[in-house]
């Protein structure tokens, strides 16, 4: 049995197409992707890499509550990968070290399968998507470009490429790919994505919210990653400073707390970096938000000493700050500054204090925590307009102290 990308399978037929749906809802963002994942293992309980996706999609929430049934298929697979491949194996392994806290290992296993199987698509989307929220868009964009040779006119694989060279700088090679993909497949909701990016670094925001608009009718039964794309159509109307619209999106598109989508997760990591510095944005230019930032500060209080998302981690500290919820925000950073990693010590804890501070207007201690580490603000992860919440609250602070950022 073969993949969509005649790579060998250790299952029968019926698991094996089941495997390539689930392949597809991966890559496209659909919302079925846990079910098609879930439904691989219960169709071959046998076959170790259908355990390996199930923990896949579960790693990426990057919540510490997705661990244990991670963990579960991780050891379902490893019972059975004695008779998988050594590609599928592979995969086992960089799982675990994912699992275990080392994505660094993982991302080597998912590099070593790429470098003899150039279309794997999950070892491909799983690098990707890691190097991204690492802050490492060198890697992220040479990972792709070493086996381009091999995907061609690939929509899935070409709207990755936008997107790495998009946040590289390379803008119209980044639309160009990116306008590609779409034309070849106008669901390729990450292909969307990337040329909404390119038109916001750009400031072409009527343009942005054309291009997103007459995308939208192409969306059905996609997941999660639909509110992204609406944050987006947000900031072109931020940008055109039309404050009601942006209210509107959150309200209904991608904050609606009654959606099917945000009652399955409530507090995905991509959904809270949305509702929490879309907010942040508003205020920094003097618009009223009402009580939308206590449900984010309920689930922020729930998710301390959760660092698996680094730059979630600064969202829950909006929430706790804009809310006074002072002993939950001392308890964040004290968590923050006693971890084990580098990371969130030296960066992710001075972001978080300073946003407190900012939130109290102590403007001075917000230049003194962040001056140093400007330039170390991509560790955290996230894309070049996802970060500038920062950049913009350290110039707030900076023109508010009467000093020159």
């Amino acid at each position: 049995m073969k993949d969509t990308y005649d790579l060998q399978i250790s299952t029968n037929a019926a698991a094996g197409g089941l495997f390539n749906q689930a392949l597809r809802s991966l890559a496209g963002f659909d919302a079925d992707v846990v079910e098609r994942a879930q439904g691989v293992r219960e169709a071959d309980p046998g076959f170790a890499l259908g355990h390996c996706v199930f923990g896949y999609v579960m790693m990426l929430a990057y919540s510490r509550a997705a661990l244990a049934p991670a963990a579960d298929a991780l050891h379902a697979a490893e019972r059975h990968a004695a008779g998988a491949t050594p590609r599928e194996q592979a995969h086992v392994r960089a799982l675990a070290s994912w699992i275990g806290g080392d994505i660094d290992s993982a991302l080597r296993q998912w590099e070593a399968v790429l470098a003899q199987f150039p279309r794997d698509v999950l070892a491909l989307r799983l690098a990707h998507a890691n190097y991204f929220w690492l802050g490492r868009r060198e890697e992220m964009r040479a990972s792709l470009e070493r086996v381009a040779p091999r995907w061609g006119e690939d929509s899935g694989f070409m709207a990755c490429l936008a997107f790495a060279l998009e946040e590289s700088g390379e803008y119209a090679a980044a639309e160009r790919y990116g306008r590609r993909a779409v034309e070849l497949d106008p669901t390729e909701v990450w292909g969307a994505h990337a040329v909404a990016h390119v038109l916001e670094m750009q400031r072409r925001a009527d343009e942005g919210i054309a291009w997103l608009a007459g995308l939208e009718p192409h969306w059905t039964g996609k997941g999660a990653f639909l509110h992204h794309l609406w944050w987006h159509r947000a900031m072109f109307h931020l940008a055109r400073r039309e404050f009601d619209a942006v209210l509107d999106l959150y309200d209904r598109r991608f904050r609606n707390l009654s959606s099917p989508l945000v009652a399955a997760l409530p507090d995905f990591h991509v959904d809270v970096q949305n509702a929490a510095s879309m907010l942040a944005r508003l205020e920094l230019r003097g618009v009223a938000v009402g009580a939308r930032w206590e449900e984010l500060a309920d689930k922020a209080e729930a998710r301390i000493g959760d660092v698996l998302s680094a730059w979630t981690v600064p969202h829950w500290m909006m929430a706790l700050g804009a809310t006074g919820r002072d002993a939950s925000a001392r308890a964040m950073l004290a968590n923050l500054r006693a971890s084990d990693s580098a990371l969130m010590r030296e960066v992710a804890a001075p972001v978080c204090e300073a946003l407190l501070a900012h939130r109290r207007g102590h403007h001075g201690l917000v230049i003194a925590l962040m001056a140093p580490i400007l330039g170390r603000l991509r560790e955290l992860g996230g894309s070049h307009a996802q970060r500038d919440v920062l950049v913009q609250t350290f110039s707030d602070s900076s023109r508010r102290a009467q000093r020159v950022a």
